[in-house]
């Protein structure tokens, strides 16, 4: 749900992933978590989406028309603050944050999820407690 934003979608995506998962679950050998594994296929069925999704507007926007399928999502519910915080954050940022501090994942989990390197991964975390420290003017005791 925080990474499109929008409970119809997530809904979809969701279901998605479980049926791929389903589909898929011979692959799984066992070497990781299990719940790692789904993550990914979470993952990518998201980016599919995502994809799918860029390519549509970008389609609707050659014919300079707007349709009503592309329904707008309010980007920020202003009573969540966990929302205010992601809001400032890259999509490939806030996946990562999210990953991290909403499903407890570890470093190394979320870099097989989303495939970057572990190093990348800690960069991101660390680069996206700055900017949201930055853009809502927090300490940095406040939040860790």
């Amino acid at each position: 749900m925080r990474l499109c934003r929008d409970p119809a979608t997530a809904d979809d995506l969701a279901q998605d992933c479980f049926l791929h998962g389903w589909e898929k679950l011979a692959s799984f050998r066992g070497d990781g978590a299990f719940g790692g594994w789904l993550m990914r296929i979470a993952w990518t069925t998201f980016l599919q989406s995502k994809r799918r999704s860029d390519r549509y507007r970008e389609v609707v926007s050659e014919v300079g028309r707007e349709d009503g399928a592309a329904a707008t999502v309010d980007p920020i519910d202003e009573t969540a603050d966990l929302d205010k915080l992601l809001a400032v954050l890259t999509e490939d940022e806030r996946a990562v944050m999210i990953l991290s501090y909403a499903l407890g994942m570890s470093h190394r989990e979320i870099s097989e999820t989303v495939n970057n390197p572990v190093g990348t991964v800690k960069s991101i975390i660390h680069r996206s407690k700055v900017k949201i420290r930055h853009n809502f003017e927090l300490e940095n005791h406040q939040y860790g």
